[in-house]
């Protein structure tokens, strides 16, 4: 089941004995498990029939006993056990599945691994309840879920600053909605979020970043390019040598995929980089400036300051010195 259809059955008072949610993705475990602890039980009654266990700590076999008691003076009871992926051995609650108390809920938050889905206690829960699996996005996604959730929130972002919190956070959901909400306090209902707007209340670079350095690369801003590498340069902690390497070859990839796709249709195009329609003007200006035997070039310079980076033949260059060599080198 999707997130959408679990708060929807929710909402429909369609409730399951159990909600098993588990995966790499925190995000999207925490938004269902809150939801359902703020939606389940009415709030009077929640000193009875609502109680909150963490795996390192709980006998699983006495949740299981208080799973089959009826609620006090309510319609049903909410159990939560956080951090369940501290639990080895889930015996006692496969058992209980068998034939769950109808007036119990049970949700368990199994973080950073998923169960094997050939197993029976994940077909018993997928049969009686909810088994969730979360996973995490690729960093090529996040930019339009960034896009859909500031709309969620009644606001708007531009594609640039977007793909800004994505260079800077990575696909950590939780850290980038952390970072919207409270822009969403600062500004006015319906604002734009601009880059302006993120440099000055998050503290990332408009000028100074990962994305403007590619943009400067592929069009061959030398000056611009060799500004954005100092900056790197004085602030290597805000900007380590292997995420730039990984993020230009990313770059350079969708680059060569532009020269090799059958049609040019920047809406085709988009699809296939996987990027917003917004940029596909930048990738056409790189391909103009960067034929394939160029970029397999590049591909292999970017594998050998890789290397270097790691101490392979280079006993003692920084970080920044390299990076300034290999964007010479790759622009000549």
């Amino acid at each position: 089941m999707s997130l959408e259809s679990i708060v929807r059955d929710i909402q429909k008072k369609d409730v399951k004995p159990i909600y098993f949610l588990s995966g790499d993705e925190p995000y999207y475990i925490d938004y269902i498990s809150d939801y359902i602890e703020e939606h389940l039980i009415a709030e009077e009654d929640k000193a009875f029939n609502q109680s909150v266990f963490y795996g390192k700590d709980v006998d699983l076999q006495n949740v299981v006993n208080l799973a089959k008691q009826f609620p006090m003076m309510g319609e049903r009871q909410l159990l939560i056990v956080r951090e369940a992926q501290e639990i080895k051995v889930f015996d006692a609650l496969e058992n209980y599945l068998k034939h769950p108390q109808s007036t119990t809920v049970l949700v368990f938050c199994y973080k950073g691994k998923s169960l094997d889905k050939r197993k029976t206690l994940s077909k018993t829960i997928d049969k009686v309840g909810v088994l969730f699996e979360s996973k995490k996005l690729y960093e090529n996604q996040v930019p339009e879920w960034v896009v859909k959730y500031v709309e969620s929130k009644g606001f708007k972002i531009a594609p640039k600053a977007s793909v800004m919190l994505t260079e800077f956070l990575g696909n950590e959901l939780s850290k980038i909605t952390n970072e919207v909400d409270k822009l969403c306090i600062l500004l006015p209902m319906g604002s734009m979020i601009s880059p302006e707007v993120i440099e000055k209340n998050i503290g990332i670079s408009k000028d100074y970043n990962i994305f403007e350095l590619n943009n400067a690369i592929g069009s061959k801003d030398f000056d611009k390019v060799m500004r954005i590498v100092h900056y790197f340069a004085a602030n290597p902690k805000s900007n380590p040598l292997v995420v730039t390497l990984a993020t230009l070859h990313g770059f350079f990839l969708k680059v060569m995929m532009y020269h090799f796709a059958p049609d040019k249709n920047p809406e085709t195009l988009a699809t296939l980089l996987k990027v917003n329609k917004f940029f596909m003007k930048d990738y056409q200006t790189a391909a103009r400036n960067y034929p394939p035997k160029k970029i397999s070039l590049i591909f292999d310079l970017l594998n050998t300051y890789d290397l270097k980076s790691k101490g392979v033949n280079n006993p003692s260059t920084a970080d920044g010195e390299l990076l300034k060599e290999l964007v010479y080198q790759m622009m000549r």
